[in-house]
């Protein structure tokens, strides 16, 4: 048995009407991903997107040191913002399709994803610490433990498929 299956049983003892679990956690290992793919994640964004990402940064093409320079910006950027959407986009390949020898790339999501989580939501702006900016431009994402899936998901990632939920896929182009 895993450690995740027996604190979600201690949970369920303690706690009988809990019915989800999830974590809040950090991604510590994405802004330095983003640093060395930025220019690799811009050849993969569509073009629409791509001549937004420059007039709002102010240089069409944008390149990648142009786009890294106006996401010092972060979590101030709105909403709407092309870069921010990007941004947010770029998390979400990082912590659903980004691996290192068949494993997540991310230490945090190799553990979580490892004891069969599902990468269930990328947040904006939920760790402003300067190590959470460091670190991440201060996203955090929620890791998903469906005590029927958990295995499923493991499978699956032994397979070098990483579980994401829909709202996640969305966000990739």
């Amino acid at each position: 048995d895993s450690l995740i299956k027996r604190v979600v049983e201690t949970l369920r003892a303690d706690f009988p009407k809990l019915k989800t679990f999830a974590t809040l956690s950090p991604i510590p290992g994405f802004r330095t991903w983003l640093n060395k793919n930025a220019e690799r994640m811009l050849e993969a964004t569509p073009e629409k997107m791509r001549t937004q990402l420059g007039r709002s940064v102010g240089f069409e093409p944008a390149t990648a040191g142009h786009v890294l320079s106006a996401l010092e910006l972060g979590p101030t950027l709105s909403e709407r913002s092309p870069l921010r959407q990007w941004l947010m986009g770029c998390a979400a390949h990082y912590l659903g399709k980004e691996l290192s020898e068949d494993r997540p790339t991310d230490p945090v999501a190799r553990f979580h994803l490892g004891n069969g989580a599902r990468v269930e939501k990328v947040n904006w702006a939920a760790d402003l610490s300067s190590k959470g900016v460091k670190q991440s431009y201060g996203l955090m994402v929620n890791y998903l433990y469906d005590p029927r899936k958990l295995d499923r998901y493991r499978h699956d990632l032994a397979k070098s498929k990483i579980a994401v939920s829909d709202g996640v896929e969305r966000l990739y182009f």
